[in-house]
């Protein structure tokens, strides 16, 4: 049965488009906190092994809003880590050290790129695609990118 909630089929592909470019830079983004959880090392380790424990822990649960809001439109979620690599704007770099900081400067730089990515298509989703509530939920998903951002700058400064 079709889709049928006020939006044209084009758009809804559009948005669907989209959302899937951002549920890859999620995975990945997910993918490098793990590491990072997984492979901390140094005088900070524990708190830095918790800390990066609770941002992919929300991150997990991104994903998987992400990937019901497309399947909602009417569209089907990749789930493979080859889509998710041809798919992502961010990149895998293999780090110099294992020590929190270098971690935290890299996840950083992902979390920024999300937020300015999120930001250039807020607008696209409500007045080029007539999807408010896409519009919406992208507003809320850059807003938890920022306050995420904003912990890991915290320990960098």
């Amino acid at each position: 049965m079709k889709n049928s909630i006020g939006i044209k089929n084009e758009n809804l592909a559009k948005v669907a488009e989209l959302l899937i470019k951002t549920l890859a830079d999620e995975f990945v983004l997910y993918t490098k906190t793990r590491k990072a959880h997984w492979n901390v090392e140094g005088p900070d380790f524990y708190n830095k092994h918790l800390f990066f424990e609770a941002q992919y822990q929300q991150l997990d649960e991104i994903i998987d809003n992400l990937a019901e809001r497309i399947r909602t439109l009417d569209h089907y979620a990749p789930a493979t880590l080859k889509e998710y690599l041809e798919l992502t704007h961010l990149s895998e770099s293999p780090l110099q050290s294992n020590d929190s900081l270098t971690y935290m400067k890299e996840l950083l730089s992902d979390h920024d790129s999300i937020i300015i990515h999120l930001r250039e298509n807020i607008e696209n989703f409500e007045d080029e695609f007539k999807d408010a509530g896409t519009s919406d939920y992208i507003t809320g998903l850059m807003e938890t990118h920022e306050k995420m951002a904003w912990m890991l700058r915290s320990h960098l400064k």
